[in-house]
């Protein structure tokens, strides 16, 4: 991913399983977000991935073929690559070959803003690139010895750049740990002050930073791309209607097949997901493959411990909703996983149901009434005992 705007073929396998994406629409989506122009598709089955070109020989000649005809100067796999497939697809190609992976890297890179966030990015990067190094630099194969060198005489280069990038991901895990341990004293102050907190979650681009906006009046960046809020952003949201603040941050947003490395490398902005009192579940109810996402959304939910929190759904976006399909009630019942999860509808664009929302909000929210400690042991009688 050299420039800006670089023409690019977008290549899907269907090996089979379930949620194939066969127009590659997400994966488009993606490269834009990137600064990426895709000028081409090609799409093939098979049953498993080919050892050595992940789709073989034949559809790698004609996937070369169509970037030549196109002007092409990058190739992007919708699935991920291992190290040495990529440097084969590369030698193949003649130009630069990248992954989902190593997409969703570059746009966390290019978007991240906060210490914490680039931090987060850099230790995912340096864990992606650790097992790359064989071919992103064309002078692994040299031998570097001499004066001055820390593996002495016959160490290679790669040995020396892999050396590097490890001492980096081990600087940059320390740093991410003090950032951890900040967050963890703010959270304890917040407890406590006895706050609620709400915590927006869902799949990216489902509106949740608009929501936010909506919600607390605040200007957190809002965009129609993929991955337009990257960096944990906590406000206080005043609810009269419970007689009390709560605290209501915006996350990250989710995606399918998110690299493991970044679930990792940000457990800490995650974190506010794991402590949250709600799971505020923002969903596009204008995107035909909602229930897919809520269901990649539950995935991670499950991978980072927050799989048992209490959600409230809130379908987004109802003003894109085509007239006859617009839902009759505003607030019911979603089921996931078996379990019935209130839902209400609401344009966070338009500020429609954002009134019932609060209200929601409020009432779950609403700080249980105290008992003291007499009335907890002697109730109140029922009636007149004579």
């Amino acid at each position: 991913m050299d420039s800006q705007s670089a023409p690019t073929i977008l290549v899907g396998v269907d090996l089979g399983l379930p949620n194939f994406d066969a127009e590659l629409e997400e994966l488009g989506l993606l490269a834009q977000t990137a600064g990426l122009q895709p000028v081409g598709r090609v799409v093939c089955k098979r049953r498993a991935p080919d050892a050595a070109l992940f789709v073989g020989s034949g559809k790698a000649e004609e996937i070369r073929q169509l970037a030549l005809q196109t002007g092409a100067t990058e190739i992007l796999f919708d699935q991920a690559l291992s190290p040495g497939q990529q440097r084969n697809l590369e030698r193949h190609m003649q130009m630069p070959v990248n992954d989902r992976t190593f997409l969703i890297l570059e746009i966390f890179a290019q978007r991240a803003r906060s210490h914490e966030g680039k931090l987060q990015v850099e230790l995912a990067r340096l864990q992606y690139l650790s097992t790359r190094l064989v071919r992103r630099w064309s002078h692994l194969e040299r031998q570097r010895g001499g004066i001055g060198t820390r593996g002495g005489p016959g160490e290679t280069q790669i040995e020396l750049d892999r050396r590097m990038i490890s001492e980096n991901i081990k600087r940059t895990k320390e740093r991410l740990s003090k950032v951890k341990r900040q967050r963890q004293t703010q959270r304890r102050q917040r407890e406590r002050r006895d706050a609620f907190n709400i915590s927006l979650i869902g799949y990216t681009n489902a509106g949740k930073s608009t929501l936010f906006n909506a919600l607390v009046k605040a200007r957190a960046y809002a965009a129609d791309q993929l991955f337009a809020t990257l960096d944990t952003t906590t406000r206080q949201l005043y609810l009269g209607e419970a007689g009390r603040s709560v605290s209501l941050s915006d996350t990250v947003g989710f995606i399918r097949d998110l690299p493991h490395g970044l679930v990792d490398a940000f457990q800490a902005t995650l974190q506010e997901a794991i402590d949250a009192d709600l799971l505020l579940h923002v969903v596009d109810a204008a995107n035909p493959e909602f229930a897919e996402q809520i269901a990649q959304v539950q995935m991670v939910l499950k991978e980072i411990g927050a799989a048992d929190i209490p959600q409230l759904l809130v379908f987004n976006k109802v003003d894109a909703i085509a007239p006859e399909a617009q839902p009759i009630r505003i607030d019911d019942f979603y089921e996931i996983e078996g379990v019935q999860t209130p839902r209400l509808f609401v344009s966070a664009r338009t500020l429609e149901g954002m009134p019932l929302l609060r209200q929601k909000l409020a009432e779950i929210a609403k700080p249980e009434p105290e008992l003291t400690q007499n009335s907890a042991i002697h109730p109140e009688p029922l009636g007149d005992e004579t």
